[in-house]
């Protein structure tokens, strides 16, 4: 084409780009062109995909001053390097120094991912693989997929997954992967060098380096399907944009297809069974804490060593007693910033695996101190008496004796309560003194209050929480009071008169959720959970022949879950490596689901008609994509902007 040929105004961009291509510089001081050519490999040593390599030193050399992002995460070299490669960036040139000894017949890649970008405008070079051969011949085979989650199927950044072609089910455990890779922002892997054969795939959060499963706090994927790498050709589309609204070309684009290239993983962390100290502390000065990394049937036993431990202690334990306060009972006790204690516990010896006995001298030390508590007591009492003078002097009515303080209980849900909900009561401190009778709960009928029948319990395993439990009515006004000194804590404080308002809304103002489940039997046990618009879990049910039911359901937009409850203990557990048991299976709705006031709404689920990978909605995936690095392509938007005069002036290119 000539360069003095009319071109049509749509064409501008395209040309100026190319005409410009080789005379691109950095930046653009003088309002001219930015450089937005990516860096790529003019030379290496050894040469990419060579064969009989000795070498343990690779060299890459581009065309421009180059660097290299976080090479330590991004930069996978495979097989597994036991002592970590040494990578760097030096100019125009990328040094690798291998520390491993090299394997006989082996293919080595190092992939780069998007690491590399030039130093000055930062244009990505794209994924780049170097690879090279101890033996005669290149394994160019590749599988990808993903790793979940396996709890709520979010997509796991950055953890290993490995290859092994030992098919033994405890190879995990001995021996280190042989082909390896690391997951993207999306959980999505690529393994790349593989040679023909029959697989298995892993995948590990590697705390120790050494590409082998052999700590339970791990998170780890297991499965025991197996798959051989294979290939086909095709195409795929790319579109070539001319600008943001507008389709300039589709182009189809042939390249090779690797399979597998949707092997999904899902990662979990065993339950903890090793039992350890993990702290202790005194956050309130009433309380000693104990946090366990596992619960034992045998609490800690504590002994005073400066003071009477005789009925010193009210102990209050988590519902997996990992868990444990102990409660003070005596203010002398709470009073005093240090307390010595002798405590005597169970621990997992390392050898052995089983409970041995351990005995610990602690110094429990207050985080606030009996004098800085008094001062701000002190400080408290001065800001009130300062209030009381101000309404004094203006004549408003004030109080000349300091209300004292009473115990406040928390009241949950309060106000709007749903029919199938229970209220609770929660006490900062435990409990010592209750009086059913001075617990009342009225209903409103007709404008008149009425006694209402209510059953009031202690949660189970808890010292400090109650439940009261009605037949709450639909569109019914309640009071729940409480009388002063009803309750009173293990430091006789007691309860002030409480009212707190309920009331149950109309039928017509909630909407009922029927969900219609398939692909599992309808014997299958399925507890489905209702999600809000954060993924939180509002309602569960287990499904009753493939059917769930949520009632009372407040209008809004929610999100489902599943899980096979192969257990029935309606919660979802963990898997185990070591006793060949997955997690339980979770599966997503991939839609939302709008519910109405005053509307049945019905829900068909097939919960395997797609890929787990592909069933989480994004609204409520918290591990986001990152953003894909692309050119910018400034100088299309910079030929905008210079205009037709500019152009033709500085190119003599007639538009």
């Amino acid at each position: 084409m000539s360069l003095n040929k009319p071109l049509p105004w749509g064409g501008v961009v395209v040309g100026v780009l190319l005409l410009f291509t080789a005379c691109a510089r950095m930046g653009s001081p003088d309002g001219g062109w930015y450089d937005d050519t990516p860096p790529y490999v003019v030379s290496a040593t050894p040469g990419d995909q060579s064969t009989g390599i000795t070498s343990k030193r690779v060299v890459i050399n581009f065309n421009e001053f180059i660097k290299l992002e976080d090479a330590q995460n991004k930069v996978i070299v495979s097989p597994p390097q036991i002592e970590m490669a040494d990578i760097k960036a030096s100019g125009k040139r990328i040094i690798v120094a291998l520390k491993d000894s090299l394997k006989e017949n082996t293919t080595y890649t190092i992939d780069f991912s998007d690491a590399i970008s030039d130093n000055n405008e930062g244009n990505p070079m794209g994924n780049y693989t170097y690879s090279f051969s101890t033996g005669t011949q290149i394994d160019t085979l590749e599988v990808s997929g993903y790793v979940l989650n396996a709890e709520d199927l979010e997509p796991i950044k950055g953890i290993l997954v490995g290859l092994y072609s030992n098919l033994s089910d405890t190879i995990f455990k001995h021996e280190p992967m042989i082909r390896v890779s690391r997951t993207d922002s999306r959980g999505r892997f690529v393994v790349k060098g593989i040679a023909p054969g029959t697989y298995r795939a892993y995948a590990l959060q590697d705390a120790d380096g050494n590409f082998v499963y052999n700590q339970k706090s791990e998170v780890v994927a297991f499965s025991h399907q197996t798959f051989e790498p294979s290939w086909k050709p095709d195409t795929r589309q790319d579109t070539i944009w001319r600008d943001s609204l507008h389709i300039d070309n589709i182009l189809r684009i042939p390249y090779t297809h690797f399979l597998p290239d949707d092997i999904t993983l899902m990662a979990f962390t065993p339950v903890q069974d090793n039992r350890y100290l993990i702290k202790n502390e005194r956050r309130e000065p009433n309380r000693l804490d104990f946090y366990f990394s596992y619960g034992d049937s045998l609490p800690p036993v504590l002994r005073g060593l400066d003071f009477d431990d005789t009925d010193a202690f009210l102990v209050e334990s988590s519902a997996k007693n990992d868990t444990i306060f102990y409660w003070l009972r005596d203010t002398a006790l709470v009073n005093r910033d240090t307390l010595t204690v002798e405590v005597h516990y169970r621990v997992t010896d390392d050898s052995t695996k089983v409970l041995v006995n351990k005995t610990d001298t602690l110094e429990m030390l207050a985080k606030v101190s009996y004098e800085r508590r008094m001062k701000d007591i002190e400080k408290t009492r001065e800001q009130w008496e300062k209030e009381q003078d101000k309404k004094k002097k203006k004549g408003d009515p004030y109080d000349s004796i300091m209300p004292r303080e009473y115990l406040k209980l928390k009241v949950s849900p309060s106000g709007s309560i749903d029919p199938d909900m229970m209220v609770t009561l929660e006490s900062p401190t435990p409990i010592a003194w209750l009086d059913t009778a001075g617990i009342h709960l009225y209903s409103k009928v007709d404008s008149l209050w009425y006694e209402a029948k209510y059953v009031f319990r202690q949660r189970a395993g808890s010292i400090r929480q109650y439940e009261i439990l009605a037949d709450w009515k639909l569109d019914t006004e309640y009071s729940l009071e409480i009388d002063s000194a009803a309750l009173a804590d293990i430091y006789g404080l007691e309860m002030n008169t409480l009212k707190q308002g309920l009331k149950v809304k109309k039928e017509d103002d909630y909407a009922t959720l029927q969900v219609n489940l398939s692909g599992v039997s309808a014997d299958t046990a399925v507890v489905v959970h209702l999600l809000n618009s954060q993924g939180a879990m509002v309602k569960q049910v287990k499904a009753s022949a493939g059917e769930a039911m949520f009632y009372y359901v407040t209008p809004g937009t929610y999100y489902l879950r599943a899980f096979i409850d192969a257990n029935g203990n309606g919660l979802w557990d963990t898997g185990d490596y070591d006793e060949d048991r997955q997690p339980e299976d979770m599966y997503y709705y991939n839609q939302e689901v709008k519910c109405e006031a005053k509307w049945d709404r019905q829900c068909d689920w097939n919960v395997i008609a797609r890929r787990r990978f592909e069933q989480k909605p994004g609204a409520i995936t918290k591990q986001k994509a990152d953003k894909e690095k692309k050119l910018q392509n400034r100088n299309a938007k910079r030929a905008q902007e210079l205009g037709k005069e500019y152009i033709q002036k500085t190119t003599g290119v007639r538009l």
